[in-house]
């Protein structure tokens, strides 16, 4: 078995699986784990990240979200190296189809000072901030997501979203035209993610919310992006795509960033919401 966190080098792979509730009968299910295609201006704080690798090739390696007209949240196992270059970076914004057209270039990259290099998402505080060069438009295709309050909590059973360009299963990528994926999943309860997780010898931290269910899942690619809760008519971002064991297996959910953990973290940057 293989955790899906693969760093090959790269700078990151992560996991996403989306999907409705509202699905018309015959819709073909297609991406992330479980997921199908999500519509145009659902997810507008949906971003893609793209890196620059050797001979200024750009390749789309993770997701993100906007929290600011200036700011993305992400993984920290998405950024590439101990000490990244902005200008190896750029978000692409208010697109469904993964391109890098309609990209704004990074300013800024941080990484949670406590986020390991070396155990990657297991190790927890996997998450970074990217400031954009400049604030984007706001439209209904571009927003930002709100960040839940410190108190806020999900009740194990809950169903939320989570969407991402990732692997459609293991190994499996996602195929032209490359269309945002998007998949309902269950949050999971922390004291049986744990239970599960100790078997194979990873340990689930408290800053760490487990969600998804057989056949559901984010997977390799879907890393940084967001995990949505709608609570009352607004949707909160509870949690960011960090690792897991395979993509969509009955007793091994996804592993996410727990959001709320690092509030005070992310405001000392995102001094407050527009």
């Amino acid at each position: 078995m293989m955790l899906w966190l693969l760093f090959l080098s790269l700078p990151c792979l992560g996991g996403s699986a989306p999907v409705t509730s509202d699905l018309d009968p015959g819709t073909e299910l297609v991406g992330i784990i479980g997921g199908h295609d999500a519509p145009p201006g659902k997810w507008p704080w949906q971003v893609g990240l793209w890196v620059n690798r050797i001979g200024n090739q750009w390749k789309l390696r993770c997701g993100g979200s906007l929290i600011h007209p200036q700011w993305v949240l992400t993984a920290a196992h998405c950024i590439l190296g101990r000490d990244p270059v902005p200008f190896n970076f750029k978000v692409q914004v208010g697109r469904v189809r993964s391109s890098d057209d309609h990209t704004v270039k990074v300013a800024k990259v941080i990484c949670h000072p406590k986020y390991n290099v070396s155990q990657r998402g297991p190790g927890g505080a996997d998450v970074a901030l990217l400031k954009l060069v400049a604030p984007v438009t706001l439209s209904n295709l571009v927003k930002w997501v709100a960040l839940p309050p410190a108190s806020f909590t999900v009740p194990p059973g809950r169903r939320c979203w989570v969407t991402g360009w990732g692997d459609i299963n293991s190994s499996v990528p996602l195929p032209p035209p490359y269309h945002l994926q998007e998949v309902e999943v269950p949050i999971r309860a922390d004291e049986f993610c744990r239970c599960q997780y100790r078997k194979i010898n990873r340990f689930i931290k408290d800053d760490m919310l487990c969600a998804g269910s057989e056949g559901q899942d984010s997977c390799q690619g879907d890393s940084g992006g967001p995990l949505v809760c709608n609570w009352r008519g607004t949707w909160f971002q509870v949690g960011v795509v960090s690792w897991g064991e395979g993509c969509g297996l009955p007793n091994f959910p996804g592993v996410y960033t727990r959001v709320t953990y690092y509030l005070s973290w992310i405001y000392r940057y995102v001094h407050s919401s527009p």
